[in-house]
């Protein structure tokens, strides 16, 4: 097989769970483009040059700094990568928006507050606004002239968006809505000229609305004091009878919970990606940490438990941006493909993202907890100093935190993952029945013993396909044996769930390092290999546990004995010495005394 293997038909969402990709298909982050690679560069040159020196002034919210940057950001384009020409922006590719936010990534609270602007805050107008708001509101928010917010999490509905008591009422002349409430934890709340806020229509339509500052009615509470991402602007926003123009109606009256629930989507793409970024950053603060620290007469980075903890770090990173641009690139080619159709811009974008929706709460887990492990571990390389205001990675430590929290709890993603499978698979969208039942019958069987063929990365293979199998036995019976009840066994949904997260991650992380393998040969792609079979290794120890856990929750008796046999069987992989890999990674990174991708 090369690189010339005939293209085959895109996989649809999850596909990838009951059927085979291939690795000269899967778009890897060695494939970026120059233009691509040069927008990465200049994002990271803008960090370096405009908000890492003044990050203490950043973190004391000096009045007008955060929106002064933004600006700066939106004046060299920034701002705009995913927006239209039309509307100002620079018309890019799902992937080199991407790149955007994972370039910006490692810019502590600035990135929270620039991800905010150009997502949250800019996108839900872009995609569901009409030409006249469109035309008003766009051209402002990518260039950074004015600055976007987003108001949807009230004091008594988070995770549970549809609960939220704020409410809108059309005023006797059909002029104006009347909007009466609160939103609280609102991102650049403090600083905002245009917020997307999110209301009931005589109390049960959920519907969203663009408020501008300085409408009557509207005002914010004072800043709050967080634990952590301290230069990002947090406030409350309070409504009495807040005069908001009907025109300013976003989408269709109780049709509020699409624009919410889409713009998530993106959302928990993007979290990842700057989630990425910033790891790499620590990542190298770490390791450049560890080089010069010496304990015992000799720099701590020469120490095996340090090495360990060094390539810990980078198989977690390498791993979620493998599995991040290898959806990313899936929505992109989604989107030109219902462009092709004729969907207008909005609706190809939203469509790709919607159909590629539960890679998207796999990316948010998986980021958000590879950024905290990141840093975490950062912090124990540095010791003592790890834990002083005068290191940076104390910093770090303490902004990753709310990631898990915001875009959906990680709790939230972990049971839509399964809850999106299921439902997909009802609608027949998803064909997952047919695969579970083969499974079921396979544990009937006598199991294969034997050669693995001469393939390349023939065992690799056969692990990530006996991955699946678990999870398509544990996840059937589930539904066999709890039926409606299932719902309601969160405990159960989340341990299927991290099953999936990590097949998902290590068959991508197969793919990059196969690609590469049959590009530069197996000695120039050890680096990568060592990597992915790393991961591999340490993931099948994963799927075991969950699945065990999940199984011995809802089983009993021979169906429980049967089921743990065969989740043995298909969790059982070559013995492997970690240890070396291990130390193979760190002595590269050590050696290039940074995160070198």
């Amino acid at each position: 097989m090369s690189a010339s293997t005939e293209k085959k038909q895109a996989l649809k969402g999850a596909e990838w769970l009951i059927k085979e990709s291939s690795p000269f298909e899967t778009f890897i982050p060695e494939d970026f483009n120059e233009e691509q690679q040069m927008v990465k560069d200049m994002c990271n040159a803008f960090l370096d040059a405009e908000v890492l020196p003044i990050i203490d002034r950043i973190d004391k919210l000096e009045p007008g700094l955060m929106p002064s940057l933004i600006q700066k950001a939106g004046e060299q384009g920034l701002l705009g990568a995913a927006v239209p020409e039309e509307y100002g922006g620079l018309g890019k590719d799902f992937i080199t928006a991407t790149l955007v936010n994972e370039g910006l990534g490692g810019g502590f609270s600035f990135s929270v507050g620039v991800s905010a602007h150009t997502g949250i805050g800019t996108l839900p107008i872009l995609y569901f606004g009409t030409p006249e708001q469109k035309k008003k509101y766009i051209p402002k928010l990518a260039s950074g002239e004015w600055k976007g917010s987003y108001g949807l999490t009230e004091p008594n509905s988070g995770s549970d968006a549809l609960g939220a008591r704020t409410t809108a009422k059309l005023s006797a002349d059909g002029k104006y809505y009347l909007l009466n409430g609160q939103k609280c934890w609102i991102t650049n709340g403090g600083f905002a000229d245009v917020y997307t806020v999110f209301a009931k229509i005589d109390g049960d339509k959920f519907s969203a609305f663009i408020v501008e500052r300085g409408f009557e009615g509207f005002t914010q509470g004072p800043e709050e004091h967080k634990m952590g991402i301290k230069g990002s602007s947090t406030v409350q926003l309070y409504f009495q009878d807040c005069k908001v123009p009907a025109e300013n109606l976003l989408g269709e009256i109780g049709k509020g919970h699409i624009i919410a629930f889409n713009i998530l989507n993106i959302g928990r793409l993007k979290l990842c990606a700057a989630a990425a970024g910033g790891a790499k950053r620590a990542a190298t603060t770490s390791i450049q940490y560890a080089k010069t620290r010496e304990q015992f007469k000799t720099p701590i980075a020469n120490f095996g438990a340090i090495k360990n903890k060094i390539a810990g770090i980078a198989i977690l990173i390498w791993t979620a941006e493998t599995a991040l641009y290898r959806t990313t690139k899936w929505i992109d080619d989604k989107e030109v493909g219902l462009a092709a159709e004729g969907k207008p811009f909005n609706e190809a974008v939203l469509g790709a993202a919607e159909e590629y929706a539960i890679e998207c709460a796999i990316l948010k887990v998986f980021g958000s907890e590879m950024l905290d492990f990141v840093v975490d571990e950062g912090v124990q390389i540095h010791g003592g100093n790890g834990y002083s205001d005068e290191y940076i990675i104390s910093k770090a430590y303490r902004d990753s935190r709310i990631n898990r929290i915001y875009e959906g709890t990680n709790e939230i993603n972990r049971l839509l993952t399964v809850d999106m499978v299921l439902k997909r698979a009802m609608k027949g969208r998803l064909d997952i029945m047919g695969p579970a039942m083969a499974v079921s019958k396979e544990l009937m069987s006598i199991p294969e013993f034997g050669n693995d063929g001469d393939a390349p990365f023939a065992k690799e293979k056969k692990a990530i396909q006996n991955f699946k199998k678990a999870i398509l036995m544990t996840a059937g019976a589930a539904v066999q044996k709890l039926m409606t009840k299932l719902e309601n066994e969160q405990e159960v949904l989340m341990h299927i769930a991290d099953m999936a997260i990590d097949t998902f991650v290590a068959e991508s992380a197969l793919l990059r390092a196969w690609k590469l393998a049959d590009q530069r040969g197996e000695a120039g792609a050890a680096f990568e290999l060592d990597i992915m079979r790393t991961f591999l290794y340490d993931a099948a120890d994963r799927i075991n546990k969950s699945g065990k856990d999940a199984i011995n929750a809802f089983a009993d008796g021979d169906e429980q004995r049967m089921m743990l046999l065969g989740l043995k069987r298909f969790t059982k992989v070559d013995p492997f010495n970690s240890k070396d890999a291990r130390r193979r990674i760190a002595d590269k990174l050590i050696n290039d005394n940074k995160y070198p991708l």
